[in-house]
């Protein structure tokens, strides 16, 4: 997965990673970077929100509704 994910995204998971490593309380980023990941992140709810909406009118499209009488129990 994390082949997948954007330079600045990966960039804050590895300064995570060596955070927890060293046992650090703070993360400090410069603006820059907060900028880039706010971006990067941004764009990652609007592809969710986007596949959700896909997914909700994919689901509404294969509603499929059967009626039953009974025959002549």
């Amino acid at each position: 997965m994390e082949n997948q994910l954007t330079l600045h995204l990966k960039s804050f998971n590895n300064k995570v990673k060596v955070m927890n490593q060293i046992g650090a309380k703070d993360l400090t980023m410069t603006a820059a970077d907060a900028r880039n990941l706010q971006a990067d992140v941004f764009e990652l709810l609007a592809q969710i929100a986007g596949l959700t909406q896909i997914k909700q009118a994919s689901t509404q499209e294969e509603t499929i509704q059967v009626d039953m009488d009974g025959g002549s129990f």
